[in-house]
C-alpha cells in the first residue's frame, strides 16, 4: 500500500519523503531529531511509518537521552533481557561487533517475537560504521503475503506457531541457565498470518530466528511450511536496502517488517544503539 492509497500524502507531512522502493522504505529529510517532536510532526511520522514500513534519517547526532525521548513519543519502551543490568540507560540496547565479536544478526527476523506482546517498532542509530559493508535489508511481509498462492493463503490463515527465545539465543546462554531462562521467557504462540493492528493488512508473521514450529502440525510438515514462508523475505521485490552512515537512523514497523543485518564487514567495527517501542499481542482477523 502506498502513501496515496492509505489516504496520506507527502504534502501533508512537515518533512520530505523520498521512497527507496515502491512499497517499502523512505528517507526522511527536513527534520532535526535533536529537537523535541511536536504533535503534528509526530502524527505525520506515524502515518508515514504505516505507509512505508521503515523510515530512514541521516545526520542525526542525538544523545542517548534524546534517542529515548523520541522513541517514548510512540509508546512505552521495552528493556531487552540481554541489556546489562548495571547500564544507566537500560532502554538502549548496544549492538557492537569488531575483530573479536563477529556480527551474527544475518538472518531474516522480526524482533522479540518470543514475547507475549512483540514490539511495535525499533529505532536504531549508527554510532560507528565500517568503511564499507554492514548494510541492513528490510522486507515487507505484507507484500510477501500478497504474493502467496491463493491455496496456500487458505491453508496458513488461522494457523499458529510457537516462538522461542532460546531458538536464537540458546547458543550464547550457558546450558545450565536454559531452564531458568525459559521460565522468564516462556515460548509464545502467535498467528502464522498476522493482521496489522492499525492498517488491517495481513502479513506473514513467522521468522527463521525465533519461530520453532507450527502448532499441532507434524514436525516434517511444519518445517517444510515454515521454510517456504521464511524464503518469502528473500524476494528482492519485497525488499529495500539501507547503507549506513554515522548518525543515520532507521525506524521500522516491527509488526510488518523483517530485517537482515549484513555481516560482511569483519574485522571492521560496527556499533549501533537501539531503542524499542512496546507493541500488542498479535492476532488474525478471518
Amino acid at each position: 500500500m502506498t502513501a496515496l492509497e492509505s489516504g496520506a500524502t507527502e504534502l501533508e507531512a512537515p518533512f520530505d519523503i523520498s521512497p527507496l522502493t515502491p512499497s517499502i522504505g523512505a528517507e526522511i529529510s527536513g527534520i532535526d531529531l535533536r529537537e523535541p517532536v511536536d504533535d503534528a510532526t509526530l502524527a505525520a511520522l506515524r502515518r508515514t511509518l504505516l505507509d512505508w514500513k521503515v523510515l530512514f534519517f541521516r545526520d542525526q547526532e542525538i544523545s542517548r537521552a534524546r534517542h529515548i525521548a523520541f522513541a517514548r513519543r510512540f509508546g512505552s519502551l521495552e528493556i531487552h533481557p540481554l541489556t546489562p543490568k548495571e547500564q544507566p540507560d537500560p532502554e538502549v540496547l548496544r549492538i557492537v561487533h569488531n575483530e573479536d565479536f563477529k556480527g551474527s544478526e544475518n538472518i531474516w527476523h522480526s524482533d522479540v517475537t518470543w514475547r507475549p506482546e512483540p514490539s511495535l517498532g525499533s529505532i536504531l542509530r549508527a554510532v560507528d560504521v565500517p568503511e564499507t559493508g554492514g548494510d541492513t535489508l528490510f522486507a515487507d511481509m505484507g507484500a510477501a503475503y500478497d504474493g502467496l498462492p491463493d491455496d496456500l493463503k487458505e491453508k496458513v490463515c488461522g494457523l499458529t506457531a510457537v516462538h522461542d527465545f532460546l531458538h536464537a539465543f540458546g547458543p550464547i546462554i550457558p546450558a545450565e541457565q536454559h531452564e531458568e531462562t525459559r521460565k522468564k521467557h516462556p515460548p509464545q504462540e502467535h498467528p502464522v498470518i498476522r493482521t496489522h493492528p492499525e492498517t488491517g493488512r495481513r502479513l506473514i508473521y513467522v521468522n527463521a530466528a525465533f519461530t520453532d514450529h507450527v502448532t499441532g502440525m507434524a514436525r516434517a510438515e511444519s518445517d517444510a511450511l515454515l521454510n517456504f514462508l521464511y524464503t518469502q523475505a528473500r524476494v528482492p521485490e519485497y525488499q529495500c536496502r539501507f547503507r549506513w552512515q554515522r548518525n543515520s537512523i532507521a525506524f521500522w514497523d516491527n509488526r510488518i517488517c523483517q530485517h537482515y543485518a549484513v555481516s560482511d564487514y569483519w574485522p571492521q567495527r560496527r556499533e549501533m544503539e537501539r531503542v524499542t517501542i512496546c507493541g500488542d499481542r498479535p492476532f488474525f482477523t478471518p
